[in-house]
């Protein structure tokens, strides 16, 4: 569904992505993990479209959308979440989703009735008329996933969704993220919360200095020498090891 080979970017002489590739099949949950600095974040942007690579070449549902705009993307069933929520403050959470909802339903009754849907699946109908603004940031997030939701992805990216939440909140972001794979959307997840990878995705694929360093079952890859060496650096490692 989402491929990408061998993506570079480039800030000045520092590559950020440095020639990493990644196959997305129809209905896996992929987690980019690494640690800070690691270009999962940026890579993950080159997939959304809100960034083009310097070189390399990405394909969704069969179509080069390398260079291809995020509206684009939207319309060929990808979207995303960002990791500090982007919502329209002034609008009610209705109206908010109601915005993704208009990318596939131009008439306001068809894209109302898209919308409520979606706050009937997403757990936001206590709280549908109120002012987006006013949200914490457990909801906030929440409501960022119902927006691009109300898009009709095939393919969603989600960004840090489940950060800064407390372990009750994250217990009720994963079933909700579960849910919405049970619909048949393809997820790919850039995540710090390695109970949300070891919990959700059939594959993790670990970022360290612009290059894809590790992929397999979340379960093997946190044990994989090269991955713990990259988090925690070489003389830690033998430390943890001692």
């Amino acid at each position: 569904m989402l491929e990408a080979r061998d993506i570079v970017v480039a800030f000045g002489s520092f590559r950020a992505v440095d020639g990493a590739s990644l196959s997305i099949g129809k209905g896996e949950i992929i987690g980019l993990i690494g640690p800070n600095g690691a270009g999962k974040s940026t890579f993950f942007n080159c997939l959304a479209g809100d960034r083009q690579p310097a070189s390399g070449t990405i394909m969704l549902r069969g179509h080069d959308v390398t260079r291809a705009t995020p509206e684009e993307h939207a319309r060929l069933g990808l979207a995303r979440s960002w990791q500090v929520p982007a919502v329209f403050d002034d609008l009610s959470v209705l109206e908010n989703v109601m915005v993704g909802a208009f990318l596939r339903h131009p008439r306001t009754a068809d894209a109302v009735a898209a919308a409520e849907k979606v706050i009937d699946f997403t757990g936001l109908r206590p709280i549908a008329a109120a002012r987006s603004g006013s949200l914490g940031t457990p909801a906030r997030k929440r409501l960022e996933i119902a927006r691009a939701l109300a898009t009709e992805p095939e393919i969603l990216l989600l960004d840090e969704a489940l950060a800064g939440l407390t372990p009750t909140e994250v217990r009720a972001a994963i079933e909700l993220v579960r849910r919405i794979h049970a619909r048949g959307i393809t997820l790919v997840i850039v995540e710090h919360v390695m109970e949300v990878i070891l919990s959700l995705a059939n594959r993790a694929v670990v970022f360290h200095q612009g290059k894809v360093i590790a992929q397999g079952a979340p379960k093997d890859v946190v044990q994989d020498p090269g991955v713990i060496e990259a988090y925690l650096g070489r003389s830690l490692n033998r430390k943890a090891r001692a």
